[in-house]
């Protein structure tokens, strides 16, 4: 008998930003469960409920009783088991009495065991059907494993109450007290316990707003539309984010064409946990606050009253605002009143901050800087600014701009002191936005408060660069000093843990070189950290210098990493990509156009013998050592070796040309003339001759082709 089930844990409201995976892990690991001990068909289906006082699952198709299955169990080699007169051991005998089998009679059992081909000798098996668990058991298992196995970020301590064996000294660890159980299989209750519980039928609606309480639910396909229509609640998470959204939608629209929601995904998820029936209001504030940056409004909104902002056509902050209830009475006056009241101190709170950080200029607070600790083996966070500033400025000198080198070292100087202000200590999500406001308001210009607004930039996978060359200065040299510092003092990332983003970091200034397409080499950017921290090394002693000068190259080792599984991420393969980073090209502006060269490349005919030889030659090199790149046009005889070295300086001069010119496409094309020659070669020509002159000679001629071959990329990765 099949039919489906239903389990439902009703509990004290759950945390909200934990919710959305609380529900879906508890349904999949129920699911899985119950499928592992073949209660499921191919055709079950897992429905996930979440609302803030429950965790639910739905499954179609479960079987009352798991099918049995047959097993196969090997006891021992026949030689062991059964004498010469095939009469059963006493191993033998003692291992069927301990698999419970009746030994009484050794003769019958024997004949019911088969004898079958192990590896190289006759073993014995004894053959039996399992029989399947019933859905009780098998619930009940299933059950305390995905109880235990839930996503709890920190579990509680309480004591069961009444209807307990012992009320009050019965402890119960789990992310909220539970209150009821239901299981049900079709219409039937399933005898199964977990959290000093007993299953049973009954749940609660809506705290207010539902029309019975307790709920009964009759059978386990009824739950969701007994808890819409009495309880007032929409069990599923995903079902009332979509309802919110919905609502969200129309609210803005029926204020007037060019309304739109300040949506937030994290935010729509929490307040969906946070209601079971949404009702979407729209609300106001008083226009005066809308003096106050957009940003710390909306964050306000957000952050503490889990508000969603409206935005007119040009993205502008509008002094209306939405708010998600979870109540809908008749007259919404009264809750649309209470939410305005209550965001009106928050608000006033923004603007005060807003209007005390202006009273000091940015410069102002410099000095400040050198009282916060940046890190205790750092230094504070004045030192690191100046670090920033001369790493900045020498950037800027490297792009060849006395003016925006100048520019990038005021404006990283003064990149950290809004977090000094009163704004950013209520709200560090602001920094650097309200670094160019306060700089815009002392009138250094909005390049320079792009920059300390963008420096942050790229704070996310996907986010946008900073949007002028000196922001992209200042954020890089921001970047490279972490990097730099925290790898000379060995706090590098391990396994998932990275507290100082380090990887974020990395692809961060990949990222910005290859994407602003500047010209700058990796490894000057490293050393030209690394003197930015010479006036905080001299300080130290010997062994710390010598320690954080030898961890660099381990963090280009890590560069080159990350970039790599971004080139992979981007759909690059990892043939392409090994072949290109081989070389480690130390302006990584040039990567994408090596590999697009490499792609190109990789498709032509002549490809595949090339990457062939190139590997070869490059093996015949290794084996010979040390090897000059010389020919010595006297010491070549064989047709194929002049042929080759003839075709060689007509085609590597243009190749080369092309290679100067950053052609790469073009000069592995132009390589690929080679191929004829190249199969010639060592078709009829023996490499390690016999005389050592002829053999170094030969060696030096292939030395100059693989020098060729492999300067937009090592082409022997290509090679099967």
């Amino acid at each position: 008998m099949t039919d489906s089930l239903l389990i439902e844990l009703f509990v004290e409201e759950l945390p909200p930003k934990a919710l959305k995976k609380l529900g879906e892990a508890f349904a999949s690991h129920l699911a899985a469960q119950l499928r592992q001990a073949g209660l499921l068909s191919e055709g079950s289906t897992v429905t996930s409920f979440a609302s803030p006082r429950r965790l639910a699952a739905h499954i179609t198709q479960v079987a009352s009783r798991g099918t049995d299955k047959p097993v196969q169990q090997k006891l021992m080699p026949v030689s062991v088991g059964l004498d010469s007169q095939g009469e059963p051991t006493p191993a033998l005998l003692k291992k069927l009495q301990a698999m419970g089998l009746d030994v009484s009679d050794p003769k019958a059992l024997t004949a019911k065991l088969r004898k079958d081909i192990d590896g190289k000798a006759q073993a014995l098996f004894y053959d039996s059907v399992l029989s399947g668990v019933t859905l009780e058991a098998g619930l009940q298992s299933a059950l305390l494993d995905a109880l235990a196995k839930l996503p709890i970020p920190k579990v509680m301590s309480y004591q069961l109450g009444a209807g307990a064996e012992m009320p009050g000294w019965t402890t119960v660890h789990f992310v909220r007290p539970a209150h009821g159980l239901i299981a049900l299989h079709g219409a039937q209750v399933l005898d199964v316990q977990a959290l000093g519980l007993k299953a049973g039928r009954l749940t609660h609606g809506h705290r207010f707003e539902a029309s019975k309480s307790p709920l009964e639910i009759a059978h386990a396909d009824a739950y969701a539309q007994t808890l819409l229509t009495d309880g007032a609640v929409l069990a599923s998470f995903d079902e009332r984010r979509s309802a919110i959204a919905t609502q969200l939608a129309q609210a803005a629209a029926a204020l007037g064409p060019g309304f739109e929601v300040a949506m937030d995904e994290a935010l729509l998820d929490e307040v969906t946990a946070l209601v079971e029936r949404p009702k979407v209001l729209t609300c106001s504030f008083d226009q005066a606050f809308l003096e106050v940056p957009q940003e710390c409004l909306i964050l306000t909104m957000k952050a503490n009253q889990k508000y969603f902002p409206l935005l007119d056509a040009q993205g502008k902050l509008t002094h209306r605002f939405l708010v998600v209830s979870n109540i809908s009475p008749s007259d919404a006056s009264a809750v649309i009143g209470g939410n305005e009241r209550v965001v009106r101190p928050r608000l006033s709170d923004a603007k005060f901050f807003y209007d005390q950080d202006r009273k000091r200029s940015l410069k102002s607070r410099l000095g400040g800087l050198d009282k916060v600790v940046y890190h205790n083996r750092l230094g504070t966070q004045g030192e690191r600014s100046q670090r920033v500033a001369a790493l900045a400025h020498a950037l800027g000198n490297r792009l060849g701009n006395a003016a925006l080198a100048q520019q990038a070292q005021e404006a990283a100087r003064l990149a950290k002191t809004d977090l000094l202000t009163d704004m950013v200590g209520e709200f560090p999500e602001l920094q650097g936005i309200m670094g160019g406001y306060y700089a815009l308001h002392d009138g250094l210009g909005q390049e320079l408060a792009w920059a300390i607004e963008d420096h942050y930039k790229p704070r996310f996978a996907g986010d946008d660069l900073p949007r002028e060359k000196l922001g992209l200065v200042v954020a890089i040299a921001d970047k490279l000093e972490t990097l730099v510092g925290m790898f000379g003092i060995g706090n590098l990332p391990t396994g998932d843990k990275d507290p100082f983003a380090l990887r974020r970091h990395a692809l961060g200034v990949v990222r910005m070189l290859i994407e602003a397409q500047l010209p700058l080499a990796i490894d000057d950017l490293i050393a030209l950290a690394l003197a930015a921290f010479e006036p905080w090394l001299a300080a130290q002693d010997k062994t710390v210098r010598e320690s954080f000068e030898g961890h660099q190259a381990a963090l280009l080792d890590f560069i080159y990493e990350r970039l790599a599984g971004s080139l992979r991420d981007q759909g690059y393969s990892t043939l392409e990509v090994d072949a290109v980073l081989a070389l480690r090209p130390p302006v990584l502006a040039d990567v994408p156009g090596r590999l697009a060269a490499v792609r190109l490349f990789a498709a032509m005919p002549q490809a595949p013998a090339l990457a062939a030889a190139n590997k070869r030659i490059g093996n015949i090199l290794k084996k010979a050592g040390e090897v000059d790149a010389h020919v010595s046009t006297v010491l070549l005889t064989e047709p194929a070796e002049l042929d080759l070295h003839q075709t060689m300086l007509r085609v590597l001069q243009v190749a080369n040309q092309q290679f100067e010119a950053g052609d790469y496409s073009a000069s592995l094309q132009t390589l690929a003339e080679l191929r004829a020659p190249v199969d010639a070669f060592f078709d009829g020509v023996m490499v390690n001759a016999q005389e050592a002159d002829v053999r170094l000679n030969r060696q030096g001629l292939l030395k100059v082709l693989h020098l060729a071959m492999n300067r937009v990329a090592d082409l022997s990765r290509l090679a099967a």
